[in-house]
C-alpha cells in the first residue's frame, strides 16, 4: 500500500486532516511506481478507464468513505497515461475527466486527463521559446486530378526564409491535427532555430474522408506525387531530389505515408512513421473490422514484396498500444531491406501528445541540422 494511500485511511476519523489532505496535494499522487487515484463525490461504483493494451480496461475504485474512493495502480517510470473516470450511479454511466486533475491532453473527440509517471517530462522544446524566430502558414488550395475539384493545404514557411535557397520539403498526413494537439508549428520553429532540423517546408495535409484515403488508396499515392508535389515546386523552391522529401502521419496517416511511398518508389525519400495501423494476419480473420480490410491487404502485399520504399525510416509507437506487435513487426521487416531505420518505443498509448513526445527525434533523424551533423 502506498505512502498517499496510508494517510487517507488514517485521516478517515479526522475530517480536517482529511480536508487538509485533499486541498495539498496534486493528484493522482505519484510515489515512483505507485500512483494513488482519489475521486469524491456520490456514486454507486467508480471505474479508472485507460487505454493501455493488455491490462483490464475499467479499473474499479474502493470505497473507503462514503463519498470517498480511491485506486492505487503501477505505473512504470517514465510513463504518461491518459485516463477518464467512469462513475455509475442508479443505473447509469457517465464518463467524465478526473475533478481533482488538471492536467489534460486534447485531442479532435474533447480531451482526457493525464498522469505523469516519474521521470515523465514534457519535453521543452514543445512548448513556445520566446527566443525562437516564428513560420508562417500560407493557405493554397490544390487542383486535384486525383481526387477531383481542390483540395486545402497549409504550408508552413520558415522565418527568415529566402527564394534563392533551397528546402527540403515534408508532408505531414492529418497536418492540422499535427498543429493543434502535437504543436508541430511550435516544435518546427523551435527545432530549426536551434539548428537540430534546417529550414524545411511542410505541407498539413488533410482528408475529407481519411479511413478510405489514407488506407493505402492508389488516389491518395498520386496526390501526393502528381498534384500536391508539382503545385509545391512551382511555389517553392525545393530540394530536387528524394533524400530531401518526406511523409510523415500517425495511425492510419502511416498507413497512408508508407503505402504511398511504395506505390510510388523514388519520390519522397523519407519517412516518419508514428503508430502505424499496419494490422496483418497470418492465420485466420483480423482483429481490426471491415475497415481495417483494404490495411491488411495492403500490409500482406508489402511483406511479400517491401522493396526499397524509402532511403531512410523513422518509426515510433507506444508501448502500451494494441499496435506495437505490428509496429515491431514492420521495424523488423524494413530493417532486414538494409533501410537505415530508427525505432523507437514510449511507454505511452495512441495519442497526440506520444506523438509530439518523438518528433524531435524523427525530424532529427530524418532531416539533421547542422548541430547534429557537427556533433554526431
Amino acid at each position: 500500500m502506498s505512502r498517499a494511500l496510508q494517510e487517507f485511511r488514517g485521516a478517515l476519523r479526522d475530517p480536517q486532516r482529511l480536508q487538509q489532505l485533499l486541498g495539498d496535494r496534486e493528484f493522482p499522487i505519484v510515489e515512483g511506481r505507485s500512483v494513488t487515484f482519489v475521486y469524491r463525490g456520490p456514486a454507486d461504483q467508480v471505474l479508472l478507464q485507460h487505454w493501455i493494451h493488455g491490462l483490464q480496461a475499467a479499473q474499479p475504485f474502493e470505497r473507503i468513505a462514503p463519498e470517498l474512493w480511491v485506486l492505487e495502480i503501477d505505473l512504470p517510470e517514465g510513463s504518461r497515461l491518459e485516463y477518464k473516470l467512469e462513475i455509475r450511479t442508479h443505473g447509469r454511466r457517465r464518463l467524465v475527466n478526473d475533478p481533482l486533475n488538471p492536467k489534460l491532453a486534447h485531442n479532435p473527440f474533447g480531451s482526457n486527463s493525464v498522469v505523469q509517471g516519474a521521470g515523465y517530462e514534457e519535453p521543452d522544446w514543445a512548448r513556445r521559446d520566446p527566443e525562437s524566430r516564428s513560420g508562417s502558414l500560407e493557405e493554397l488550395a490544390i487542383p486535384s486530378s486525383a481526387f477531383g475539384g481542390e483540395r486545402r493545404v497549409s504550408v508552413y514557411v520558415p522565418a527568415r526564409f529566402h527564394r534563392r535557397r533551397r528546402y527540403p520539403l515534408l508532408v505531414a498526413h492529418d497536418g492540422h491535427d499535427y498543429r493543434r494537439y502535437s504543436a508541430l508549428q511550435t516544435v518546427l520553429d523551435n527545432l530549426i532555430d536551434r539548428l537540430e532540423i534546417p529550414p524545411m517546408i511542410v505541407a498539413l495535409t488533410d482528408s475529407p474522408d481519411r479511413m478510405r484515403e489514407y488506407a493505402a488508396d492508389p488516389r491518395h499515392a498520386s496526390f501526393l506525387v502528381d498534384d500536391l508535389l508539382p503545385a509545391l515546386e512551382d511555389r517553392y523552391p525545393l530540394v530536387e531530389h528524394p533524400s530531401g522529401r518526406g511523409l510523415m502521419g500517425a495511425s492510419f496517416g502511416a498507413v497512408a505515408s508508407l503505402s504511398a511511398a511504395w506505390q510510388r518508389p523514388g519520390i519522397y525519400g523519407k519517412l516518419l512513421l508514428q503508430s502505424g495501423s499496419f494490422l496483418f494476419t497470418d492465420i485466420g480473420d483480423h482483429e481490426g473490422g471491415p475497415v481495417f480490410d483494404p490495411v491488411v491487404e495492403f500490409v500482406r502485399r508489402f511483406r511479400e514484396s517491401p522493396g526499397r520504399p524509402a532511403e531512410r525510416v523513422y518509426l515510433s509507437c507506444g508501448a502500451y498500444e494494441g499496435m506495437i506487435h505490428y509496429n515491431r513487426a514492420m521495424a523488423a521487416l524494413l530493417q532486414a531491406q538494409g533501410i537505415p531505420l530508427l525505432f523507437e518505443e514510449a511507454r505511452d498509448g495512441h495519442n497526440w501528445e506520444n506523438w509530439r513526445d518523438r518528433l524531435r527525434s524523427g525530424l532529427s533523424w530524418l532531416f539533421p541540422g547542422p548541430l547534429w551533423m557537427v556533433y554526431e
